[in-house]
């Protein structure tokens, strides 16, 4: 392994760890010539598996394509990295088992399942870009299929806030002011 602070190849590793879902294992290696220390990740690769796209074409599966979709719908949402990487492990380990060739829709299904379970928002954001919306409408039924009851106003926005109600009089006494400011 190539250090990447000083180029040398002479480095020993400190520590190796497996993942959790042991798929791959974690080296710390230090270099011998200039003592840096740096992580390398050692898997199965998979070249085999291909995807499937909507035109037909053939791809080699992505794992990372798959990791930054999944990223972007939970972007600004309090969800873990870990959390999301445990989802895109789960996903790859039932496409694997699925066979050779796997259709994107396949994936996309896959993908709005997890999300549908973990996240709404992040459901509704990746159903968007995944099913092509074109309209509000179909935001609306996609809403309306994660079992929600959606109020009437509730998805219409107020382009002015409502004009504020009148100040009541009533309980006021009307008592006469002399010129003077005193009471009469």
């Amino acid at each position: 392994m190539r250090c990447p602070k000083c180029g040398s190849r002479d480095d020993k590793v400190i520590d190796s760890r497996q993942s959790r879902d042991a798929s791959s294992i974690r080296r710390r290696r230090e270099c011998l010539k200039c003592k840096y220390r740096f992580t390398t990740y050692e898997e199965i690769e998979r070249s085999d598996l291909r995807v499937v796209k909507r035109n037909r074409t053939h791809e080699p599966f992505d794992r990372r394509k798959l990791a930054t979709s999944i990223a972007k719908a939970f972007e600004k949402r309090s969800t873990s990295l870990l959390t999301l990487e445990d989802v895109v492990d789960e996903i790859v380990h039932e496409l694997e088992t699925g066979g050779r060739e796997v259709p994107s829709s396949v994936i996309g299904s896959k993908v709005l399942e997890k999300l549908r379970a973990l996240d709404e928002v992040a459901y509704l954001r990746y159903a968007s870009v995944y099913q092509r919306f074109q309209d509000v409408d179909q935001f609306v039924d996609a809403i309306h299929t994660l079992g929600r009851r959606v109020k009437p106003n509730a998805l219409q926005r107020e382009l002015f806030p409502p004009e504020p109600a009148p100040k009541s009089t009533q309980g006021s006494r009307n008592v006469p002011i002399s010129k003077n400011h005193g009471r009469v």
